[in-house]
């Protein structure tokens, strides 16, 4: 009986940490994070805005230097759409300073080291060897915080552009 209810505890656990998912329609988890400059941003900092939060593996590794530097190609023309892009992964705020300084990027990159931003987007994932890093997974937030587009198996070379064409078909529907 004592492992049958242990079982059916583990199960609910599993349950509510799948049912606290973000989804399209949620009101986005609100944060609390440090940029690469040492300025702090939440959700409510932007509020008001499009809000392009894209959560990325680590610093300096092929496919995200490939991500950030598509974003950073694309930051004048998101701009013009009434989006901000903010980058979040677990590396610390010195990294994203060097990151940023290296690839000349004109957007926060956001430090989640404590993992719990990452946790409550649900893009938090551990290596077999025990290493965690953030899914490479976007969110996009409409100007009163819901989350409209979520987009998963994120392609570094083309999600900046998936962004701008559904922001502006979104824009269009009056979203």
């Amino acid at each position: 009986m004592r492992r049958l209810l242990t079982l059916l505890a583990l199960c609910l656990v599993t349950a509510s940490a799948w049912a606290a998912a973000p989804a399209v329609g949620d009101k986005a988890p609100d944060f609390r994070l440090q940029d690469q400059k040492g300025d702090w941003h939440t959700l409510e900092t932007h509020k008001g805005q499009w809000l392009v939060l894209y959560f990325y593996p680590k610093d300096f590794t092929a496919g995200c230097t490939t991500e950030v530097c598509t974003y950073r190609d694309d930051t004048a023309k998101l701009h013009k759409a009434g989006a901000v892009v903010l980058g979040v992964s677990l590396d610390d705020v010195k990294s994203h300073k060097e990151f940023a300084e290296k690839y000349h990027v004109p957007f926060p990159l956001l430090s989640d080291a404590d993992s719990a931003v990452a946790t409550k987007y649900a893009v938090l994932t551990t290596t077999p060897i025990g290493l965690k890093y953030a899914r490479r997974e976007t969110f996009l937030i409409d100007p009163s915080g819901k989350i409209v587009k979520i987009y998963k198996d994120v392609d570094p070379e083309k999600n900046s552009g998936q962004v701008l064409a559904d922001l502006a078909e979104l824009q269009k529907a009056g979203a």
